[in-house]
């Protein structure tokens, strides 16, 4: 298929690595916050390389990861749901790059978007909610900053309201109440949501969110 002109190639997803074998290969600061992110979503982290940096060494020890030291090879891939690859060796990581693609295995390359599958934003978490933010490869450090602007002046509460949500949506969904998308953003009015939240009267945020869906989907 031809690809359009302007048209970004990223499809935005979130990938669920709970529990799945993610390899890293390589032993730097580099891997270390690619090593970092995957446990913080619960990956089944395996890192190869001939020498760690002390920050891995120690999640090693720990058995937080496991940890192979030793050049990579091609079986390091076996059962693996995604691999990166994160050396300062060029050709190392095409190699990977290839075998992991030739398997079927998503594979990101730091500093090389033209040669991954994905690439990994820049994202702050609060919660149920991750803010992601991504320039398609063209300036991680642009992503940062604006990550970081963000993260600055977003509420604690929206993580909140998100368990709230939740559980509105789940109560509807026992009533056998369907309510529309036009219908969630018209009730969704954060400012006075969220002053109910900081004040603690969470059980009134909920029975408002309920009265009002059911309100606008009998009209």
């Amino acid at each position: 298929m031809k690809r359009l002109k302007g048209i970004c190639p990223y499809y935005p997803i979130s990938l669920n690595v709970q529990g799945k074998k993610c390899l890293v290969v390589g032993g730097g600061n580099v891997a270390l916050r690619k090593v970092e992110a995957l446990m913080e979503h619960g990956a089944d982290v395996e890192i190869v390389s001939p020498s760690f940096c002390p920050e891995l060494t120690k999640l090693a020890k720990e058995e937080a990861i496991r940890a192979i030291h030793r050049n990579y090879k091609p079986e390091d891939l076996k059962d693996a749901f995604l691999a990166i690859a994160a050396t300062d060796d060029v050709n190392a990581n095409e190699k990977v790059a290839a075998e992991a693609r030739r398997l079927g295995i998503l594979v990101n390359v730091v500093d090389d978007p033209n040669n991954s599958d994905f690439i990994a934003p820049s994202y702050f978490r609060r919660g149920d909610i991750i803010v992601a933010i991504s320039t398609s490869g063209k300036s991680p450090a642009l992503a940062r900053k604006i990550r970081s602007e963000l993260e600055k002046n977003f509420q604690a509460e929206y993580a909140q309201l998100a368990l709230v949500a939740d559980e509105v949506r789940s109560e509807l969904k026992k009533q056998g109440v369907t309510v529309s998308n036009d219908a969630w953003q018209k009730v969704l009015d954060l400012n006075s949501l969220i002053e109910l939240l900081r004040r603690g009267k969470t059980q009134q945020a909920k029975e408002i969110m309920l009265s009002k869906l059911k309100i606008l989907e009998q009209q």
